[in-house]
């Protein structure tokens, strides 16, 4: 049984317009100035949003927050049966490929895109593919060494990781697993590996830290946030304070973000974030029943970094284009620098010339990134 649809379509509405109140409400409360004119930012941007729907998609955002109750209160129950397929797939996996599989074959067909596509015909991926490929590892051999002598520990911005390689940064993990971001810390401090943290997480600072805190030598930790310029640098400063205070004890500064990449695989599955419920999504959800029943058991999620906005993701996407600053340039990069302090180095992320690199460390950065 479902409500009379245009009263479903009445109260999501109304359910909107009170979260925008409290949203700015709880941004402007005590804190004048530029907050205020943020929090009146975000409540305008989220009214927008909701101006947007139409029809279908308010009908089938209504239908969504009027279940989800039942499917919490059922998830502990269903969720398990709906998972054992993905969860067997993933027991017989031998290498990644088996693992992309078993991926797609859960995810839903916009999610399951985003996480394996890059941008335009994809060449730059496939030639980044192509060069790992072409690595050959000559080992030494009667070298008289045994398993137990050897050693993978490194050190990543600071941090002492059992392994050489680290889990990097990417927004909306939510979006990919009910757990997000706070799952990733898990299976990080599983294997004792450094993690970064994108500025766009669905789970908040406090959540990844203690997920995996790293407070013990060689075990890794969520330690590094990466970041963009935001034209506010009021919110941008709160949120480096914030992130000082959770223990995050590095920086990477993504500076390859003057353009978003034309993603075509993007448009041919339909992507939002998050899902704006259109009729193609729809159709795709029900193609991923497992996945589906654990988004409609959760209470939708947002953008945790954001000061103050604790309201969905899908009502900030306009507030968040607008604050990324696409013109930035190095003065930009050095008040950041500056602002981080001594709290632990900072990385320039996406440097493609010699003299970019050069650059960065003249400014202050203490590693890059290439990506």
């Amino acid at each position: 049984f479902f409500p009379d649809r245009h009263n479903l379509l009445r109260a999501s509405t109304a359910m909107q317009r009170l979260a925008v109140r409290r949203l700015s409400s709880a941004v402007s409360s005590g804190r004048p100035g530029a907050r205020r004119a943020a929090a009146d930012e975000m409540a305008d941007a989220a009214a927008a949003m909701e101006d947007k729907k139409g029809s279908w998609q308010k009908l089938m955002g209504g239908v969504v927050n009027a279940v989800r109750p039942a499917c919490a209160a059922l998830h502990p129950v269903l969720q398990p049966l709906l998972d054992a397929p993905a969860q067997r797939r993933v027991e017989a996996a031998v290498n990644i490929e088996d693992l992309r599989v078993a991926a797609k074959a859960r995810a839903h067909a916009m999610v399951f895109g985003y996480l394996k596509s890059g941008a335009d015909e994809e060449r730059a991926l496939r030639r980044s593919v192509a060069a790992y490929n072409d690595v050959e590892l000559r080992h030494a051999c009667l070298h008289g060494i045994g398993h137990a002598d050897l050693d993978l520990s490194t050190r990543i911005l600071g941090v002492e990781a059992a392994l050489p390689f680290f889990i990097t940064s990417c927004a909306g993990q939510r979006m990919f697993h009910a757990e997000g971001e706070v799952a990733t810390a898990k299976a990080a401090r599983k294997h004792g590996l450094m993690m970064a943290l994108s500025q766009l997480t669905t789970s908040t600072f406090e959540e990844v830290t203690a997920a995996h805190p790293g407070d013990e030598p060689g075990t890794g930790g969520a330690k590094c946030l990466q970041l963009y310029v935001w034209r506010d640098r009021v919110l941008l400063k709160e949120v480096l304070d914030r992130a000082k205070a959770a223990g995050f004890t590095s920086l990477a500064l993504t500076a390859d973000f003057s353009w978003v990449g034309n993603r075509e695989e993007d448009t041919r599955t339909g992507f939002t974030v998050p899902p704006n419920y259109s009729f193609r999504q729809t159709v795709d959800a029900l193609k991923a029943p497992a996945w589906t029943f654990d988004f409609m058991s959760r209470v939708p999620y947002g953008y945790k970094a954001v000061p103050g906005a604790d309201f969905a993701a899908e009502s900030l996407v306009d507030f968040i284009a607008s604050q990324m600053k696409p013109e930035f340039n190095w003065k930009d990069a050095e008040w950041l620098c500056s602002e981080w302090g001594d709290t632990g180095p900072v990385a320039l992320k996406g440097v493609a010339r010699t003299t970019d690199a050069k650059r960065a460390i003249d400014t202050g950065f203490q590693a890059i990134w290439v990506s």
